[in-house]
């Protein structure tokens, strides 16, 4: 892992902790804005999945249709799993707000979710809240579902390079331990895909544009393939 690889994070602290008060800037042409393919028709049953998180997942300057769990969705069905992402993303959330709605968004699902995607953290780190903070909450959320015998895939993230190496000392590790002591399937680090590389981020250099979420979905959609349960007969 290249710490280094996370300047443009760090160039756009108050962009991301902002997210849930400014308005999503419209996608310009320079980002390829990707025409919505048809829905894949799938045998078999319907996985229910759910997507947990901030603006990363909530497709923060994204068209509908877009975002990490819709183009997820649409990898998934093309490998011939008849999957369903709830998107369950709300901009600007922390660790300690995914916590606080854990439970209502679990109960909102129509059904029990097979799988659990978090993504959460990032705005806790670029806003330099406590490491300690962040591992009590996540490991909250993950004993939660757990609880509920629901797998999780985990999206990790790294602590930027300006906020020092004690701060990535204790926020780094949260991901691979607590993904280890929860048996939870781990993405070390969630934006690798499209970090320095420009023409995969909008203009803030923070949130991927519609390709950048397609390299992403394209790097982690076998992660996210294998967590699912195994049904019988499978």
């Amino acid at each position: 892992m290249r710490f280094v690889s996370l300047a443009l994070l760090a160039a756009s602290t108050l962009t991301l902790t902002a997210c849930d008060k400014a308005p999503a800037p419209s996608p310009t042409t320079s980002e390829s804005v990707l025409d919505t393919p048809p829905q894949i028709p799938v045998m078999g049953p319907e996985r229910a999945i759910l997507a947990f998180g901030d603006s990363l997942l909530a497709g923060y300057g994204l068209e509908d249709g877009e975002s990490y769990p819709d183009r997820m969705e649409q990898a998934l069905r093309a490998r011939g799993v008849n999957a369903k992402i709830a998107n369950a993303g709300v901009s600007g959330d922390t660790t300690a707000a995914g916590l606080q709605r854990l439970d209502f968004t679990l109960k909102s699902q129509p059904v029990k979710p097979e799988l659990v995607i978090i993504s959460l953290g990032g705005n806790d780190m670029l806003r330099s809240l406590p490491p300690a903070q962040t591992r009590s909450n996540m490991e909250a959320i993950l004993k939660r579902l757990k609880e509920e015998k629901i797998p999780v895939v985990l999206l990790g993230m790294l602590a930027a390079p300006n906020l020092g190496r004690d701060y990535a000392q204790g926020f780094n590790p949260i991901y691979p331990q607590l993904a280890e002591k929860y048996g939870a399937v781990l993405v070390p680090f969630f934006l690798q895909p499209v970090i320095d590389k420009p023409d995969l981020l909008q203009g803030d250099h923070v949130h991927p544009t519609a390709i950048g979420i397609d390299a992403i979905v394209a790097a982690t959609v076998d992660d996210v393939k294998d967590a699912l349960p195994k049904k019988s007969g499978a």
